[in-house]
């Protein structure tokens, strides 16, 4: 026995057997050829779902005659990418006829093992991480040939029925109510962005006088309120170009931000990159507390996206794909910040986006346009008190929930194990089923 299997699996009942992969699977290597079958599946969280190859999205080869042809019951394996990827769920079930890509291991359950359990069974050494272990050191992928003495659990076959229909229907109750516990975390974020919009453009004092503006994605607004563009604001700065080459110019590395470090509401700087730059442009990209970020495009969602730099890096620069907002008055770098969350300034962004294939950007124009309401100082830093006070809650809130889906999710995890290797109860199993 592997010393990765020993360390996780624990004395197993009188009846139950260990066999070599070999003997109870085998590969299936079945090539597309003169594509045969078109529907084109893909292994998704665990799950081998239906590819939508219409939308382009990700890599498709020239040709689909090197995927390979699975049947349902047939177990997807992904054994590649072993040391870079250690949390993906490498296994899943086939359900309906279709191709895979041949990067893939496809093995077939022998007539003694049934499906369902192999499934199972195979998740739990998923879980364990027992084909990281496995594929340690050098080795960044396995193929067939690599599991063919790896030891397999097998137990009796009406132990092996009992177990399938245990996990299906303990595991289908956790998948929903981890569905109902993400719903949840749509609803709120809907509704703190609903919140938020709402008192950034309409105030939070009831019975006010409204007045109809220009522009149709902020409606009517209180009538002591003002709207500027952005321009008449600050000056919207684009960033530093990659790629450029520099010829005999001697040049500096400085830090840059990216749209990947420019969320919704604050700065990831888990990962920011060095970029090359001439001293004398260094001055015109570098970053200054009180900028107000903004991305330029990427996702829909992301479309402006901003928050306020606060120098936790100094020096710092920004790429050109991430427009940096210096205001005259840098007291409005929160309000300004904030308002590219609202459902107005989404709209406002959205209408007028470039869309490509997965893709949609602004430009710098887009951005100077810009409407921004400003309500009276000390109405705006009220607003600002209650959108910061509402969004700490419903972030606790979020953070409660998915705390609470990962807690299934383990759950769920230790379940599988413990029932493929027989720690749970026959009678138990017996009466599920």
């Amino acid at each position: 026995m592997s010393e990765a299997l020993a360390d996780w699996l624990p004395p197993l009942p009188t009846e139950w057997r260990l066999k070599p992969f070999f003997s109870v699977f085998s590969e299936r290597v079945r090539p597309n050829v003169g594509l045969q079958e078109n529907r084109v599946l893909s292994l998704s969280y665990g799950r081998i779902v239906k590819r939508d190859v219409e939308s382009n999205y990700g890599l498709l080869p020239a040709s689909f005659e090197g995927y390979n042809i699975v049947e349902p019951d047939d177990i997807v394996m992904r054994l590649t990418d072993l040391q870079n990827d250690q949390r993906s769920l490498r296994t899943g079930r086939v359900t309906e006829r279709g191709i895979i890509t041949s990067a893939y291991i496809t093995v077939t359950a022998s007539s003694n093992l049934n499906p369902r359990f192999a499934h199972y069974l195979l998740r739990g050494y998923d879980l364990a991480k027992l084909f990281y272990r496995m594929g340690g050191g050098l080795r960044q992928s396995m193929k067939y040939g690599d599991l063919r003495r790896l030891p397999i659990v097998i137990p009796p076959p009406r132990v092996q029925h009992c177990i399938a229909s245990f996990l299906d229907e303990k595991t289908a109750r956790v998948d929903a109510l981890i569905v109902e516990k993400e719903r949840l975390i749509q609803r709120l974020s809907e509704y703190q962005y609903s919140y938020a919009s709402k008192l950034m453009t309409k105030g939070m004092t009831s019975g006010v006088e409204f007045q109809q503006t220009s522009f149709p994605e902020l409606g009517s607004i209180p009538k002591q309120w003002a709207v500027k563009r952005l321009k008449f604001l600050g000056d919207v700065r684009s960033g530093v170009a990659k790629g450029k080459d520099h010829g005999e110019t001697d040049t500096i590395s400085l830090p840059y931000l990216r749209v990947a470090n420019v969320q919704d509401g604050y700065v990831d700087l888990t990962e920011v990159l060095e970029i090359e730059v001439a001293p004398c442009e260094a001055a015109r990209y570098l970053l200054k507390k009180g900028d107000v970020l903004m991305n330029e495009g990427g996702d829909n969602d992301k479309l402006g996206r901003g928050t306020v730099w606060e120098e936790q890096i100094d020096p710092c620069i920004h790429q050109n794909h991430v427009f940096a907002v210096r205001l005259f008055d840098v007291s409005l770098a929160e309000w300004v910040a904030r308002f590219t969350s609202t459902d107005a300034a989404r709209s406002y962004f959205f209408l007028r986006s470039k869309q490509s294939t997965n893709l949609a950007s602004i430009n710098q124009s887009n951005v100077r346009e810009l409407p921004v309401p400003l309500p009276p100082e000390e109405e705006r830093l009220a607003i600002l008190v209650e959108v910061r006070r509402s969004a700490a809650a419903t972030a606790n809130l979020l953070n409660h929930v998915k705390q609470h889906i990962d807690r299934l999710r383990e759950y769920r995890s230790s379940l599988i194990s413990a029932t493929v290797t027989g720690q749970v109860d026959v009678g138990v199993l017996e009466e599920a089923a």
